[in-house]
Order: structure tokens, then C-alpha cells, then sequence
């Protein structure tokens, strides 16, 4: 399975964003990457609604949308996507998370269950065919910039082993949280698919320079490495 990147739009130069959306095309990223924060679940308030609707009719590049938000079963309507997009659910955000991800399913796009750093993995175990991923916070949400959690990467390996064992190597995961170029080759050793490219890898050297980063975490996530 081939690994993908999955560019983080709050990391971009939002006074360039048509630029950064024009060098994310040329690099053939796979995804933008949209972070949901309500200023309850997570300490922060950061894109919206307005800027998912922009996003899908500026570019046909698919969105993964990331929603840290309370009640998200109450706010799945205010969003625009459908297939092709990937739409992040936090088991911690609601109730009824098997419900919120059948919703969003509904819809046509990919529903992946999201996972703070210290939430176990047997939330999912009996969730394996309501899910398309599993998206491993390698951090605790809500800010950019902070270090890897260690125990995170073997929370990775874990989840691999255990989507394995249970025949179901169609789950993809998801990592998001400091994937800097040293950390992006072992995440994706521990069986990671899609990794969130930030400000420790693609934006660390700005808009110019986009390309080159994603070059380099390509290569760092390359299964030969």
C-alpha cells in the first residue's frame, strides 16, 4: 500500500494560500488537511466552515477534514464533503461515535475514528467495519509546533498488529503530530499510511520551498528507507 501525505492547511501561509494550494497540485499530495477546533474539545479555534467550502471549489485535491470538536453528530451539516474526502472523528468528542462515522459514510466519504494519545485502542476493536482508518494523534490536540509523544509510535505498531491479526489491512492509518522528517521514517516503520505534513517537515522553510519539503518527507516515509 502506498504511503500519503496529507498537507496541514492551519500550518500554511494563509496571506499565500492560493500559492501553497497551486504547489500542493504540482507536488501530487494526496490530501489537504483541515483542523476542526471549537475552543471546548481543544484549547484553540482555528479553520471553519467557510474555508472547507473555499478549499472544495478551488482545488480537486480531497480533503481530511479533522474535527476536534464537541457533538460533532450536531455539526456534520455545516461541513461540505463527500467522496473521496476523509472525515476524522475523535472517540472522545462524542457518545455515539459508531453513529457519527455511519453519518458520515452516508455521505461518501471515508470515516476514520481519531485517537488522543492516551486512548486505547480497544475503543476501535469493535468498530472494525464501521471505519476506514484510524487517525493515531501523535500529540495532544489543539496546537502546532509540540514534540512526539514516544509511546505514540508504538501505539502505531500496535494498531498495525492488531488490523493484521483481524484480516482487515484495508484500515488505513493515520498519523498527525509532529511528523518531522526523523520522525516521519519511524512512524511509517511502525505501519503508518498517511502522515500529516506540518510545521516540522513541509512548512518549516516556507511557501518557496514547499516542494522540496515534500520531496524529502516522501522519501522519508519511502518503505526502502
Amino acid at each position: 500500500m502506498s504511503k500519503k501525505i496529507s498537507v496541514s492547511m492551519m500550518c500554511a501561509d494563509h496571506m499565500r494560500i492560493e500559492d501553497s494550494i497551486r504547489a500542493f497540485e504540482a507536488a501530487d499530495v494526496e490530501y489537504l488537511y483541515i483542523d476542526i477546533m471549537d475552543g471546548h474539545f481543544v484549547p484553540n479555534i482555528t479553520l471553519g466552515t467557510d474555508f472547507c467550502r473555499a478549499l472544495k471549489k478551488e482545488t480537486p485535491v480531497p480533503l481530511d477534514i479533522h474535527l476536534m470538536i464537541e457533538e460533532p453528530e450536531n455539526r456534520l451539516g455545516w461541513f461540505d464533503f463527500g467522496a473521496k474526502d476523509i472525515v476524522s472523528v475523535h472517540a472522545e468528542s462524542t457518545k455515539h461515535l459508531q453513529r457519527v462515522l455511519c453519518a458520515v459514510r452516508s455521505r461518501g466519504a471515508r470515516a476514520f475514528a481519531a485517537l488522543n494519545p492516551a486512548t486505547p485502542l480497544s475503543v476501535v476493536d469493535y468498530m472494525l467495519d464501521d471505519i476506514d482508518g484510524v487517525l493515531v494523534m501523535c500529540v495532544n490536540p489543539g496546537y502546532a509546533g509540540q514534540k512526539l509523544i514516544p509511546s505514540t509510535i508504538d501505539k502505531i505498531r500496535d494498531l498495525r498488529r492488531l488490523l493484521d491479526e483481524r484480516g482487515r489491512p484495508d484500515i488505513l492509518i493515520e498519523a498527525d503530530g509532529n511528523v518531522s522528517f526523523e520522525n516521519a521514517g519511524r512512524i511509517s516503520k511502525a505501519g503508518a499510511d498517511i502522515f500529516v505534513a506540518g510545521t516540522s517537515s513541509v512548512f518549516q522553510q516556507g511557501t518557496s520551498c514547499i516542494q522540496e519539503g515534500i520531496e524529502k518527507l516522501q522519501a522519508a516515509i519511502s518503505p526502502e528507507m
